[in-house]
């Protein structure tokens, strides 16, 4: 595993910019992988790993960048509950640890830097060095991942009689006997409206 200056690095290269929520994405990672015993997660133990994050901010693209979990593997679930949060589970051994930042750390980087103005520095340079207990909350979890939340699960791709479009891993409701889509069984959660 490369060290914090490394993969902040490799955050910034891949986010855009580098700020508190990508060095707090990055250590939360590295301690969830400590935790599990995870060492090489973007190679040898890449199947063992699935993280639930819990924000859609800059800290979840570190997140992802460190622990090699990507949407498109189906590695990396989103719970859209907007907490600064991360649930690592070893698929391995069935052991899960969930970490969350904790909200005095901001008031921590003040008081350490207290000359630095921009309060956005403050937590950039502080949450490189404060300790992991000063910055998270740990707990050991159980998390049930469904066989259908597996990566390389396959399931039944059927065809929405309403809107046309194809639908994977049983994403449908039925509604009066018809199976549809589910923007189509509940249009009013579209996020999307046609013109």
């Amino acid at each position: 595993m490369e060290s914090l200056d490394e993969l902040l690095v490799k955050a910034e290269a891949a986010h855009g910019h580098l700020c508190a929520g990508q060095v707090l994405g990055v250590r939360m990672a590295l301690l969830g992988l400590e935790r599990l015993g995870i060492a090489d997660p973007r190679g040898a133990d890449r199947k063992r790993l699935v993280t639930f994050v819990e924000i859609d901010r800059c800290a979840t693209d570190a997140i992802g960048l460190v622990s090699g979990c990507r949407l498109g593997k189906r590695t990396l679930k989103f719970r859209d509950w907007g907490k600064m949060a991360a649930t690592f589970v070893d698929l391995a051994s069935g052991r899960a640890v969930r970490i969350v930042a904790l909200e005095d750390s901001r008031e921590l980087a003040r008081q350490l830097y207290p000359h630095v103005e921009l309060k956005s520095r403050q937590q950039m340079m502080a949450y490189r060095e404060l300790a992991e207990g000063q910055l998270f909350s740990e707990q050991w979890v159980r998390v049930d991942v469904a066989a259908a939340e597996l990566p390389g699960y396959k399931s039944e791709r059927f065809q929405c009689p309403r809107c046309g479009e194809g639908v994977n891993f049983g994403r449908f409701a039925e509604v009066s006997g018809e199976r549809l889509c589910l923007s189509c069984a509940q249009p009013a959660l579209r996020y999307w409206t046609a013109d």
